[in-house]
């Protein structure tokens, strides 16, 4: 069969497949094994997962992987590889992509093992990757302008916090926390709140993804900010059914939802 895209999102616990036939979404999950590389796991999973034996038009890669943000204005595709290496160490055997965020005026430089790359370019002839965030800091920013009160985000997904906040046409804020615990997140959170100088009375906070201690997280947070907004994607998207997957994270969701 051959269908017209698959979405393959690749962290550091598992790599998630997903696709659509009709009007059904098709979602597999593959646990990744600590003991070989990402590239050989990604072989096993060719193998083992049914969903990618067949073929496909276009197959779009989410990466979590660091990204280095860059205005347009001062993005030279020949200096970036120099940049990232110094922002971020240990990046032997990478290749360098990039992808324009036009909205935020910016371009999203970030890292690929090289013998992943080969792996998926063997099995698939139209591949495109972007970082993992692209969809969510897209569809933040479409929703930031809404209302009177400055935002701030933050996005939970395998075992990271993701932070950010917008200005017209811009990122004001943008960093990513490793975290364990709900204390964790809260001192993360209220640090940048308190670094953007927000209003803890007026300005909001909307926090969305697989939150540790989701309510207990809430409630710590609404001890310092009044605004506390915890994401509901069906409720968001009217119960579209891509949001009753078991299993499957917000990211991958606006890959299917978001308008383009």
């Amino acid at each position: 069969m051959n269908r017209q895209r698959l979405i393959i999102r690749i962290s550091r616990d598992s790599i998630l497949m997903s696709t659509t036939e009709g009007q059904e979404v098709s979602f597999e999950r593959y646990p990744l094994n600590s003991g070989i590389s990402l590239a050989a796991n990604m072989r096993e999973a060719l193998k083992a997962v049914a969903l990618l034996q067949d073929d496909y038009n276009k197959v779009q890669v989410m990466m979590d992987s660091a990204v280095l943000i860059t205005p347009v204005s001062l993005f030279r595709e020949e200096e970036q590889e120099q940049l990232y290496r110094h922002a971020f160490t240990r990046q032997e055997s990478q290749l360098m992509m990039h992808t324009i965020l036009p909205d935020l005026n910016v371009v999203s430089v970030f890292a690929v093992q090289k013998d992943l790359h080969q792996v998926l370019h063997e099995r698939f002839p139209q591949v495109a990757y972007q970082p993992l965030m692209s969809s969510v800091w897209r569809h933040m920013y479409q929703k930031s302008f809404t209302g009177q009160h400055q935002k701030l985000y933050g996005y939970f997904h395998d075992k990271k916090l993701e932070v950010f906040s917008f200005g017209p046409n811009r990122f004001k804020f943008q960093n990513v926390y490793n975290v364990g615990t709900t204390d964790d997140a809260v001192y993360f959170l209220l640090s940048v709140w308190k670094q953007l100088g927000l209003n803890p009375q007026s300005d909001e906070l909307h926090l969305g993804g697989m939150m540790p201690e989701k309510e207990q997280l809430k409630e710590r947070l609404l001890e310092f900010v009044k605004r506390v907004f915890v994401g509901n994607p069906s409720g968001e998207f009217n119960r579209a059914p891509v949001t009753q997957i078991e299993g499957m994270p917000y990211d991958m969701m606006l890959m299917y939802l978001m308008r383009s």
